[in-house]
Formats: structure tokens, sequence, C-alpha cells
């Protein structure tokens, strides 16, 4: 409901025209309008944090590079701390690979800041504009726009470097070779950055839930992001990349397609979004359902026959074979984590953690499709569309019209002096559209203008 609705009328119980002069002798009236009075609750302290670094993500982020910057120019003693940052850690001069340790945190922050700054300028000074220049109204809907258009340019770049990255390896369409050479210590440095920046980025949007408003569901995607950071954190520190980057490249194609539906609903191409709606249906039941199911089927069958349970030493960086040892307490499963070079202790505790979280993953995904394909159901049959997983997002309570329902003691009257030619006398008009109807009078709740195809997800039919 917008802050100030006002409803003026030229007769009746709301609003009156009292005839009246000034010393000119002018003809005026008096305008009655009606102004609903706005209860703001109080914000709390962290509500308004989350505000204000929204309002400055791009300041912030723009501060802390230029900091990093001046600091790794003009103190050289400073450098070896800085390029940490920025530049991969632990190279093998022999191998021209890299390792893996705890060095690389500094990336993944660097990268969340990145990102951070990133997202919000290319919104801002790109997207938006782009939006409103393809006939985007309103700005929740220019907003919304943007924010499913740099998805889309997120996923078109790291899906396709990710499909590239396993074209090239000897996992292409191999589920056995997944779990080869246990514990590969060390990557080439194309694949260690795509994955830190792909771990970076999920790091990144779970900072984005939370910040920004919140939707209806919020609670399904912040599992989401927490659960596909936390297999990404366990499949870098026990050198499980190779399934990371087959689980990354099956679902990053479903965000890949997602919001170019969206995008295409925004700018009412609805064939071409409803022809979008459709690929991006199969695709995720083939992809998120019957590749991801295949990998799991993989990571419950190949991969116990591969890696027995105990523990690998590897002092050259090659071996496989499992050794006796194996350390007592918590330091097994923290062993891969804080000695890059000592000892992986792939235990039942830590394969049953894997796998738990891969079948949680799963199954928010698979609610995710019922809701989907019960919704496509209803709109095949002829009914509305409305998506239970995202807010009213088509429709901003800044930018409602009318007056929904409510109390008439919460509006207040407010006067002002107008002449005679300001009043405009026009009769009540309607306009019809073909499926759709709207009014210039009293707008009633439950009658706005319906969102297709998952409003969020899919797209507004013709009808």
């Amino acid at each position: 409901m917008s802050a100030q609705q006002n409803s003026t009328r030229t007769g009746g119980t709301l609003g009156h025209l009292s005839g009246g002069g000034h010393a000119d002798g002018a003809t005026f009236v008096r305008k009655v309008t009606m102004s609903r009075k706005v209860r703001r609750k109080e914000e709390s302290f962290l509500t308004g944090l989350c505000s204000w670094i929204v309002d400055h993500q791009i300041g912030l982020s723009t501060n802390f590079l230029i900091i990093l910057f001046l600091s790794h120019l003009c103190f050289p003693a400073a450098r070896r701390h800085t390029r940490k940052f920025f530049e991969l850690s632990y190279y093998d001069h022999e191998t021209g690979k890299y390792g893996k340790g705890w060095n690389d945190m500094f990336m993944i922050v660097y990268w969340v800041i990145i990102f951070t700054g990133l997202r919000a300028a290319v919104m801002d000074w790109f997207l938006i504009p782009f939006a409103r220049w393809g006939g985007v109204a309103r700005m929740k809907g220019r907003l919304r726009f943007a924010e499913q258009a740099w998805l889309f340019l997120y996923y078109t770049a790291f899906w396709t470097l990710g499909m590239y990255i396993m074209y090239r390896s000897k996992y292409w369409l191999n589920l056995r070779e997944l779990w080869t050479d246990f514990p590969e210590r060390q990557m080439d440095g194309l694949f260690k950055w795509y994955y830190l920046v792909q771990y970076s980025f999920w790091m990144q949007q779970i900072l984005v839930v939370n910040i920004e408003e919140r939707r209806k569901d919020y609670h399904q995607m912040f599992a989401h992001h927490i659960i596909t950071c936390a297999l990404m954190f366990g499949s870098y520190g026990y050198h499980q990349t190779r399934v990371g980057n087959a689980f990354l490249c099956v679902m990053d194609v479903v965000d890949l397609l997602l919001p170019m539906a969206k995008m295409l609903k925004y700018f009412h191409y609805n064939t071409a979004c409803d022809v979008a709606f459709g690929v991006f249906l199969v695709t995720w039941f083939a992809a998120r359902h019957v590749l991801y199911l295949s990998l799991l089927y993989s990571v419950f069958v190949h991969l116990p026959q591969a890696i027995p349970c105990g523990c690998y030493l590897s002092p050259n960086r090659n071996a496989t074979i499992p050794s006796a040892l194996t350390p007592a307490g918590l330091w097994k499963f923290l062993a891969p984590f804080t000695d890059p070079d000592g000892p992986v202790c792939w235990t039942n505790e830590v394969f049953f953690a894997f796998k738990s979280l891969l079948v949680a993953l799963q199954v928010i995904t698979c609610v995710w499709f019922g809701m989907i394909v019960k919704v496509a159901l209803r709109v095949i049959k002829g009914g509305t569309a409305e998506d239970s997983r995202s807010d009213d997002e088509e429709v901003n309570a800044e930018e409602k019209e009318g007056f929904e329902g409510g109390n008439l003691a919460d509006l207040t009257p407010l006067e002002e002096d107008v002449g005679v030619e300001a009043i405009n006398l026009k009769g009540h008009t309607r306009i019809f559209r073909k499926g759709t109807a709207s009014a210039s009078g009293v707008t009633l709740p439950g009658h706005s203008d319906r969102k297709e195809l998952l409003g969020r997800i899919g797209c507004e039919r013709g009808v």
C-alpha cells in the first residue's frame, strides 16, 4: 500500500466542493483529499546496518580495493601479504601447478568484495538503465530485472568456463575418473581460480540474501547457499574438486536459463518467455534430477570402491596408498585444512557428511521443482499462476495505486484551494484490454494483474 493515497471526489461523503471568493473576485473551490497515515515500525540496529551496507556497496568495495592496492604499491614489506589477495598461492615451480591451503582464503575474501561492488555497479549503471530503455515502468521491476540480468551474465561466464574445464579433463563423461588419483593435491591455475571464485560467489550470495529485502523463499535459499558453500569448502579441503566441478556444471546450467526467462518476462516478450520457460523446465529435470542423481549414484557406489576408508599420505604429492596411520580425535578431520601436505583421512564420518549434504541439496531442488510443476500445470489448465517461492515483486508497496480496503479513520483530509479551471469533471472511465481489465476507481484487494509462470520464475502469458 502506498505511503500516501489520495482520493479526490467531486461529491459524496469523502469530498465536497465549497464555493468562495478571493479579494480579486476570482471564484475558487476547495478540494478535499484523503491521506493515509503510515505507521512505520522502528528499524532495528541490524536492519539499519544492512540497509546502510546495501546503499554503500560500491563505496565500501572500492575503498577496500584502493587501500589494498596502495598498500601493495607503497609498502614493499607488505607485499608478501597483500599479494595473497589477488595472486594464487602455493605455486609449485616443478610441476607448474598450485597446491591448496589457508592462504587461499585471502583470495576468497578479495573476490567476495569484488562481486559485492561489481554487482551493485553493473546493476546501477548499466542494467537498471537498460531495463528502463526496455520499457520496464516501475523501479522495483527494473531492480528485479537487473538482479536477473546480473545472474545471467555471471552464469553465462562461469558455466561456460566450468564446462570447458570439465571437457578438457579425463573425467569428461567418465564417472569413475572422478575418484582416481586421490588425494589430488595440486590443480592447474585456471581450475583453482575457477573453484575459488565460484566459492567466493556463493559466499557473496549468502551476504546478498541477508542484507537485501527478504523473499518468501528466504529460508530455502539460505539453506541452499549454506549447503553449497559447505560442499565446496569440504571438497576443496578433501581434494574432491573434480566432482565439485561436475556438480557445479549440472546446477549452473539451470541458473543460466532461469534468469533468461525472467528477463524476457520483464520485457514482455511473452512467446519467447514461454519457450524459454519450457526449455528451463526440461533442463531443470534433466540436469538437477537425472544428471545430479547420476553423480549421486557415483558418490554412493563408485567412490567407496575407488577410495576405501583410511588415511592417505603423499610425501611426493602423488601417493594414493592408504596408510595405517590414523590421527586421533578431531585432527583427522582438520588435517586436510591445517596441513596441505599432511595425511588426508577419508573416514565413514566424512563420507556420511558429504552424502548427507548432497541428499539435502537434492531434497531442496525437488521441493522447488514440485512448486514449478504445480504452477505450470495450473497455467496450462488456464488458471492463474502465483509464485509461492517469492514476494509480490511485481507490485511494490510504494507503487500500488488506488485505495485497497482499510479504515477511513486512517485517512487525514488535506485541503488546498484550486481554481475552477483546475477541476476535471471527466466521467468515471474504464479501459478494457484483451484478457485484462483496469479501472480508474477504487482498487479491490486480490484483483491485481496476475503473475504468470511463477512470477519470479516464469512468464506473463498472453491470453
